[in-house]
Parts: structure tokens; sequence; C-alpha cells
């Protein structure tokens, strides 16, 4: 059900005009949009990074490697899934990714910055997208499956937006999340991205019981390139430098190959269910129990 933002009564429409109050939520740059008060004034991300991200996404190995894990979570754990929302879609890279695996699964995709929300309806023009605020979240019991790619990292209430990733599922329904893993990894990169945080796996495990998740799966990944990843971080330490997400990203072609190779061999590990201790991302699959009431 949907969610009145101005008089909190929940309702099932085909649009967003509340039936009890008669009112409707603005748009953005053509899109609903929920809280649009935080679209331009939010320190979770720097919403002029998109044209930049759009660019370096397709094909890369790191969104590459991180959409085939999402993937198999979905068809591991949400197989009968007719309703994915992604919170915080950015420029729409996993929703595309879901819709070539899933052509039948009704996507819907949300960002705080109305900025990143053209490219992905470019990338996607069958997603329902909106403006929202993952901490107030206009849904009740709707969705069969919600996805957190990359997002908690950069919200300080992030507890919050578990609480209503909960609220908004249908008994049942799954959260599939991934994270930036081990604080000791923490970088520059991390601060030019605006986050708050990298998780050890107990925290996130911890954060999704005390919101009444029930843990499905969790396991590292990137798990195969973390030295590479910790040699970086030390080079740049070693030279004082810092480096932007944008130039963290930039890879030779014959690098962003070999990686990708390596990661197919990863997933191959995590597909015959190990999971992986130690790695530069955790993945975490959740449910809200089918009986549950809060």
């Amino acid at each position: 059900m949907k969610r009145c933002v101005l008089c909190g009564d929940t309702f099932l429409s085909a649009d967003w005009n509340c039936p009890g109050c008669g009112g409707s939520p603005p748009r953005s740059k053509g899109f609903v949009a929920f809280a649009p008060e935080a679209s331009e004034s939010n320190d979770g991300f720097s919403p002029s990074y998109f044209s930049r991200l759009v660019d370096l996404e397709a094909g890369h190995f790191w969104f590459e490697g991180r959409n085939q894990v999402i993937l198999w979570g979905l068809r591991r754990y949400a197989r009968e899934a007719r309703s994915l929302m992604e919170v915080g879609c950015g420029t729409g890279v996993v929703l595309q990714a879901v819709h070539r695996d899933m052509p039948n699964m009704h996507l819907c995709g949300s960002e705080i910055f109305s900025n990143g929300l053209p490219f992905a309806a470019q990338r996607l023009p069958e997603a329902d997208l909106m403006q929202m605020d993952a901490r107030k979240m206009p849904f009740d019991a709707e969705f069969d499956a919600i996805g957190l790619f990359d997002v908690l990292e950069h919200i300080e209430d992030d507890r919050v937006v578990l609480r209503e990733t909960w609220r908004s599922l249908k008994p049942g329904g799954c959260v599939l999340i991934t994270v930036p893993q081990h604080p000791s990894l923490w970088s520059a990169v991390d601060e030019h991205s605006y986050h708050k945080r990298r998780y050890v796996a107990k925290e996130l495990i911890a954060k999704l019981v005390e919101a009444d998740f029930e843990i499905l799966h969790i396991t590292s990944f990137m798990t195969l390139l973390l030295p590479i990843f910790v040699l970086s971080r030390l080079h740049y330490r070693g030279l004082g430098r810092k480096l932007s997400p944008g130039e963290a990203l930039e890879i030779h072609p014959l690098l962003n190959g070999l990686f990708s190779k390596i990661l197919a061999c990863e997933r191959l590990l995590i597909q015959l269910g190990l999971k992986l201790p130690a790695g530069g991302s955790l993945f975490a699959v959740a449910r809200r129990p089918p009986a549950a009431e809060k």
C-alpha cells in the first residue's frame, strides 16, 4: 500500500492522490518527489557526480561484479518476487541489470537526489522512479524485494532506513544489501564518497536483527581482489595523495578485464555456498518474517 506523506493514511491507488486528504506529492525534474527539500541539501553524496558515474559504470569490473552477486542473490532468495524497489538507485545501473535478467519483474527506483533520476530513466524507461528520502518511505507492505546497494553507508541513521525497509516489504519479502566492509580500509575515497562508515559483518547483522529481520545469507565479496585494494590504499597513503572517487574507478582496460575474470571465479565460490570471511564489500540477504506484525 501507499502511504500519504501529508496525512499518513494508507491507500491502494494507481496514482499518488490521497483519498483521505486529497493531497498529492509535488514533482521534481518530472518525477514524483516525496522529499524535495532534501534533494539539493544532503551530505550523503554529491549530485554533480552522476554524470561522471554513468560513464564509469558501464563494463567496469566493480559494478559488473556487484551486479552479478546481486542477481545471484535475487535468483536464490527472491525467485518468486514480482516487484523490486531499489532505494538509492543512482543512475539505474542495477535496475537495468535486473530487468535484463528478470524482464517480468516490476521495478521501482528511488533516489534522494533528483539529478540522478533522468539517467536511470534513460537506462530503464519502464521503471517507476521517484525522489524519496530512505528514512521516510511512503509505503506499507508494498514490495516483494527491496535493494539497498551501497546506500546505508551514506546515511547516518541507517537503523531508521532498515526499519522503514521492513515496513515497506510485504511479509515474507526480502531485502538485499551491499555495503563497503572493513573500517581499516577507510581512505580518502570514502571521504570523497560521503561515507559515514565502513561495516563489519557483526554490525550489519546486529542492525538487521534489531529491525526484526531474519538473516538468510551474508558473505563478503571482492575477496580475491582485497590484497590489491589494501596495497593501493597503502600506496596512496605513502604518497600523501588523495584520490577522488572518479580517479579511484579509472582503470586500464586490460586490468579491468583481468579483474572481471577474477571476480567470475569468486562468484563460483559464492554460488557453491562458501561464505567468504573477508572482502572489500559485504552482501546480505534478510527477510521480513511471513506473519510478522510490528
